[in-house]
């Protein structure tokens, strides 16, 4: 009788080990649908616009001789104003594009409306730049390249010696 109760046991310990193996799968199979759900409702769009939102309505609202009331109303406050050589409202936005989150934007369209202002704050004249009409200004950096040569390492060391002698 006791070799009979080993194979029973030994028999009960497979079907045992069978079953863990079975469950861990599932659990493996259900961790990994349970993120590929959650990662699935992560949708990338990368457009994205910043600025002021041009809409052929509300562009088509400001006319020559309007009241600056007229087009404060219709196109809400602008992004900027002159300073210098007369009254003028800028209206700026830019679009960059993005194919994967972890790659570097692209401008894809930069627009400059622009409402001129004359006597009795009338609107003079409209311009809508885009940006085939400049260069594309990056915004985020603040800096300005500057002209002239960089200094290497090597040619400071050279001009270092030179001083010496």
């Amino acid at each position: 009788m006791h070799g009979v109760d080993r194979v029973q046991a030994e028999g009960l310990k497979t079907k045992a080990t069978g079953l863990a193996r079975r469950a861990a799968r599932a659990l493996l199979l259900a961790g990994a649908l349970g993120a590929g759900a959650a990662l699935g409702g992560c949708a990338y769009d990368g457009t994205h616009i910043r600025g002021h939102v041009l809409d052929d309505k509300t562009v088509s609202q400001v006319r020559v001789g309007a009241s600056a009331e007229q087009v404060l109303v219709a196109m809400g406050t602008p992004s900027t104003t002159s300073t210098v050589g007369g009254d003028a409202w800028y209206y700026i936005s830019q679009r960059t594009e993005r194919p994967l989150a972890f790659m570097q934007p692209k401008i894809t369209d930069q627009r400059v409306f622009a409402v001129y202002f004359g006597k009795g704050k009338r609107v003079e004249r409209i311009a809508n730049y885009g940006i085939e009409d400049g260069r594309v200004v990056d915004f985020l950096t603040r800096t300005t390249p500057t002209a002239g040569a960089e200094s290497s390492f090597i040619r400071n060391m050279l001009s270092n010696l030179m001083r010496f002698s």
